[in-house]
């Protein structure tokens, strides 16, 4: 698994994730808010399968 999320993107993808999260468990937004795990997921491990699919690389390069 390649690395493909990272810096700013990374920190939104978690934060909007446990936002999400928190919304869903207080009852503000609905069960629907759960879906804050995917982008919570996928910023804890810096992996996104639709980057992947379309090229995106958000990481920055490591220079040799």
């Amino acid at each position: 698994m390649k690395l493909n999320v990272g810096g700013f993107d990374r920190i939104l993808r978690i934060v909007v994730g446990l936002i999400l999260i928190g919304l869903a468990i207080t009852g503000t937004i609905g069960w629907w808010g759960f879906i804050g795990v995917v982008p919570l997921l996928t910023g804890v491990f810096r992996f996104c399968p639709a980057y992947g699919i379309f090229g995106i690389n958000t990481c920055p390069m490591k220079k040799p």
